[in-house]
């Protein structure tokens, strides 16, 4: 990073935000002496139920547990398969493992980079018991197609909509549809609490379970007695959490709004650059430009190696450099060291392999301006120009 004093300031891959009015209110949680789980989470998954039409919704402390927990509602187990993509945080498969069950990865749409939809019913077998999609940088699945397909083989979808809080499908919000549905609320999502998650349930009795397993099995019984049924865990939101979460929860539309804002931007801008570059033969894969489902989450490219004399770390750098901040959402899965002694192979998902190596994460977050975007295309496509293969 540049320490010219008048260099422009650094451009973070994503910042979280929150104004004034949500910092009162925690602390007045803190203040209230009730900060662990109380009356503001009732309050957050109350209206958390009300913005997914009226379906069960409960929180946790992150969206790991929210997975792993709709895994256990599903009853999935050892012996049992669950088909997911290779392209996603790690702990969409490590909570599969995590009860036993064994991920089956699917290769990806080369556009969409959302799992492939075509290649999910030859990967089915016997043992199969769910498909577990993901929704990269907000943008939904074919959930027709996948429903369909869910319902011919009697199989349950948990989707990890980590990324897709706010994304819509034929306009219908994400989470409003289908079968068990997690979210994240980390940091930098779209909706943060800090750290937290929901899932969003079809049933009361699914709900009810669900609370059990988030805090230690326990439920309560009368105003002295409990009972434990079930191995539970401490996956529990805390109030202070949920306030966050509540504040959030308004400010959403504007989020929203400003992230499609700035993502048409960043179309309009690497476009141009290429063209006034002379670089409109470069292989920069821009994501789908779908204003209608995503969320604009996240704005990745995959970027055209084999035109290019650098790698992408070298190109992170020469960003960096610029005081812009990238992201790589994600390594391929089954390159990493845990799956790789378990017997899986990059090279049977090829897809996902080339995007892991090549897709970047460029910023992309509400409080950006305008010309952040400017200077981003325009030093991209420099770094780009510069370093294209003679």
């Amino acid at each position: 990073m540049s320490t010219n004093e008048n260099a422009p300031p650094f451009i973070p891959f994503t910042r979280p935000h929150f104004n004034q009015e949500t910092i009162d209110a925690v602390a007045e949680v803190l203040r209230s002496g009730w900060v662990t789980s109380g009356p503001k989470l009732a309050e957050f998954e109350a209206a958390l139920s009300e913005y997914f039409g009226g379906r069960p919704v409960r929180c946790f402390a992150n969206g790991t547990a929210t997975m792993k927990i709709a895994l256990q509602v599903a009853g999935i187990g050892p012996g049992d398969e669950v088909i997911t993509t290779p392209i996603t945080w790690v702990a969409t498969s490590n909570v599969i493992l995590s009860v036993g069950a064994t991920p089956v990865f699917v290769d990806i749409d080369p556009v969409t980079r959302n799992i492939d939809l075509n290649k999910v019913a030859v990967a089915i077998t016997p043992r199969t018991r769910a498909i577990m999609p993901v929704y990269l940088a907000g943008l939904p699945v074919d959930m027709d197609r996948l429903y369909a397909l869910a319902k011919e083989h009697k199989l349950r979808v948990i989707e990890d909509a980590a990324q897709a809080f706010g994304s819509q499908w034929k306009e219908k919000r994400i989470g409003s549809i289908g079968d068990l549905v997690s979210f994240s609320f980390q940091a930098n999502k779209n909706l943060s609490t800090v750290e937290g998650g929901c899932l969003v349930l079809n049933t009361e009795q699914e709900a009810k379970l669900a609370e059990k397993l988030r805090l230690q099995g326990v439920t309560r019984q009368g105003m002295d007695g409990m009972d434990v049924d079930v191995l539970g865990g401490k996956d529990n939101l805390t109030d202070v959490n949920a306030v966050i979460g509540l504040h959030q929860l308004k400010q959403l539309p504007a989020f929203q709004a400003r992230r499609a804002v700035l993502a048409r931007q960043y179309f309009d801008a690497i476009r141009s650059e290429l063209k006034s570059a002379g670089l409109e033969d470069l292989k920069l894969e821009l994501p789908v430009e779908n204003f209608g489902d995503s969320n604009w989450h996240m704005f990745q490219i995959v970027l055209p190696l084999d035109q290019l004399n650098v790698d992408r770390a070298q190109v992170m750098t020469k960003l960096k450099d610029l005081g812009i901040g990238t992201g790589v959402h994600y390594p391929i899965i089954t390159g990493f060291t845990l799956y790789q002694k378990l017997g899986y192979k990059t090279e049977a998902t090829p897809v996902a392999q080339r995007i892991s190596r090549s897709i970047l994460t460029l910023p992309l977050f509400p409080g950006m301006v305008d010309e952040d975007i400017s200077r981003i295309a325009s030093g991209l496509v420099a770094i780009l120009k510069k370093h294209r293969q003679k």
